[in-house]
């Protein structure tokens, strides 16, 4: 792990416990988009059993050369507003131990570690401090790095036009 971006396993853990209610609605674009910015939708829902809409910020991104390769890239914040989360769904068959590599403007960020898996995928994520926020909001371009074999890393382009906007814009 790079500079203290990506917190630790156990950290993630317990927002990722705090999260449960958004994974399937808006990851699954279950919800309505109440805006665009550049490459990013805001999407709102309400999760079975809240009683208030939450939205998130996501983009969906599929390797070039790779279709079966895709990517939902999802920020947003926790229920009590005390955290920013940065969640990105991988397909079913990457590789787990090497977790999910993070480039910025092609510089290295680091990686962040799969939590979970589901039926439709595995989850990485990662709390949103201020550092790798603001690299995000001033960076041009990504690159999400998975894994299908120790070796073999395929990066996946995630356009950042639109990501401060978007931010800024988020309930």
């Amino acid at each position: 792990m790079k500079s203290g971006l990506f917190r630790s396993l156990a950290k993630v853990l317990v927002a990722a416990s705090c999260l449960a209610p958004l994974q399937a609605g808006a990851q699954q674009q279950g919800g309505t988009v109440k805006s665009t910015h550049g490459a990013w939708s805001i999407i709102c829902d309400t999760p079975a059993g809240a009683t208030n809409e939450q939205c998130v910020m996501m983009q969906n991104v599929i390797a070039e050369d790779r279709p079966e390769m895709g990517l939902s890239v999802v920020v947003l914040r926790t229920a009590d507003n005390k955290a920013e989360i940065l969640r990105v769904l991988a397909p079913l068959g990457v590789l787990l131990p090497n977790g999910l590599g993070l480039n910025i403007d092609q510089k290295d960020i680091g990686r962040a570690y799969f939590v979970r898996c589901f039926q439709d995928g595995c989850y990485a994520e990662v709390i949103l401090e201020k550092p790798l926020l603001d690299s995000f909001k001033t960076g041009k371009s990504a690159t999400f790095i998975v894994f299908q074999t120790p070796e073999e890393g395929i990066g996946i382009p995630v356009d950042l036009n639109g990501f401060a906007e978007g931010f800024a814009a988020l309930p």
